[in-house]
């Protein structure tokens, strides 16, 4: 930490709906520890947390979508497949998709969405432009593989490390041929293209569909960086908020302090039907940075 008792920077690994134990984690530590960070970095679904941290929205962000997700029954609708083959083609198939689209199996891009547009609107745009700098990371897949089977390296990748390397910062994908490429949300002109540009960071086909960013197919950053503390400048006093419990966690250094859920999260990654499991991950978060506080 600096003099002062805060951090120059802040990373916000990904982690889908487990990242809310960050949002509830910051609810409490940001106001008790004057964070002020002056660069943040963030990858995957911790983009969208991110944001609504460093504007101050964590309860809407979570009210928000708590009431999404009692809204959506499953997640998954698989006889949308049928729809969708039998839907009409050519100009009336345009036509009709400006009425009504055609609904998607997985219903999580759509939410996920409609979530970011709700909580960044064109005012906190400009907060969040005028703040400190915060980089998302994207992945870019192997030269000559298709983002499907990129997609399935990368996972295995995932899983690899995981289980033998070091589950935190992982390597072995970009020792495969993943690409990682830090964007800085000052470049965002609306809030729907910051939308795009956290969605761009969290691509996990078939949840979302195939995405591309600056005209080039993207995947998850998490692929790539999974704590993305490699897009930061000399960050100084670092603090790193991760999603998942780890039985031995990173030990802090003289420049980095790893924070982790100190249980299992309740609630799954890519679970858009559990509110109730939302609000347990986020009470998580706010019981650990009470823990936190205290001993600082």
């Amino acid at each position: 930490m600096t003099a002062d008792g805060s951090f120059d920077a802040v990373v916000f690994a990904g982690g889908g709906c487990r990242c809310f134990w960050q949002l509830g984690f910051w609810s409490v530590a940001a106001p008790a520890l004057q964070l002020r960070p002056r660069m943040v970095s963030a990858v995957s679904a911790g983009c969208a947390m991110a944001c609504a941290a460093l504007l101050d929205r964590c309860q809407l962000t979570l009210d928000h979508f708590m009431a999404a997700t009692a809204r959506n029954p499953k997640n998954v609708y698989p006889w949308n497949l049928l729809r969708t083959a039998r839907a009409p083609t050519g100009a009336l198939h345009s036509a009709l998709q400006s009425v009504s689209p055609t609904p998607r199996v997985f219903p999580h891009h759509a939410m996920y969405r409609e979530a970011i547009l709700a909580v960044v609107d064109a005012a906190g745009l400009e907060r969040l432009r005028s703040g400190p700098e915060l980089r998302m990371v994207l992945a870019r897949p192997p030269a000559g593989l298709g983002p499907h089977l990129s997609l399935l390296l990368g996972l295995g990748c995932y899983v690899v490390e995981r289980r033998t390397g070091d589950p935190v910062h992982t390597q072995l994908a970009r020792r495969l041929g993943f690409g990682a490429e830090a964007v800085s949300g000052r470049r965002c002109r609306s809030p729907e293209e910051l939308a795009d540009l956290v969605l761009a960071s969290s691509c996990t086909p078939p949840f979302t569909p195939v995405l591309r960013w600056d005209g080039r197919t993207v995947l998850d950053g998490s692929l790539a960086h999974s704590a993305p503390v490699c897009a930061l400048d000399h960050p100084g006093r670092t603090l790193i908020l991760l999603s998942r419990h780890y039985g031995t966690a990173p030990r802090p250094d003289s420049s980095r302090v790893y924070l982790a859920p100190s249980s299992p999260v309740p609630v799954s990654k890519w679970d858009y039907t559990s509110p109730q499991l939302l609000q347990q991950t986020y009470d998580l978060g706010r019981r650990d940075a009470e823990a936190f506080v205290a001993v600082q």
